[in-house]
């Protein structure tokens, strides 16, 4: 499985981002897709993640009500759009696959990983 995530850039405080993992492969062992990042000095942390099958989204507290998860089944590719960006936000956002479909905060539901992208917020 192959995983590549792009969009990244620098913006703003109060700007947009919209992330894409496109995915390639044997996909079809993916249950769902999580967006997880990481600023410098800090664990990883969970962002926000979505089921393929049902569509059933979930999120951090940090980012519920300004960014939004989807997917394009035909694609085989997951989005993250980042509105309302502040500079905490600052971090490089990565992409995984879970064939676990649960418990998808967790960095050990997922099976492989997106090379990274970076989203730099200035104030």
């Amino acid at each position: 499985v192959q995983l590549q995530a792009s969009g990244g850039g620098l913006v703003q405080a109060g700007g947009s981002v919209r992330l894409s993992c496109a995915t390639s492969g044997r996909t079809f062992s993916s249950i769902a897709m999580g967006w997880f990042r990481q600023a410098p000095g800090k664990e990883r942390e969970f962002v926000a993640a979505i089921r393929w099958d049902n569509g059933a989204t979930y999120y951090a507290d940090s980012v519920k009500g300004r960014f939004t998860v989807s997917r394009d089944n035909a694609k085989n590719t997951v989005y993250l759009q980042t509105d309302s960006l502040k500079p905490e936000d600052t971090a490089v956002y990565y992409c995984g696959t879970s064939s676990r479909g649960y418990e998808l905060a967790y960095r050990g539901s997922y099976d492989y990983w997106g090379q990274g992208t970076q989203v730099t917020v200035s104030s």
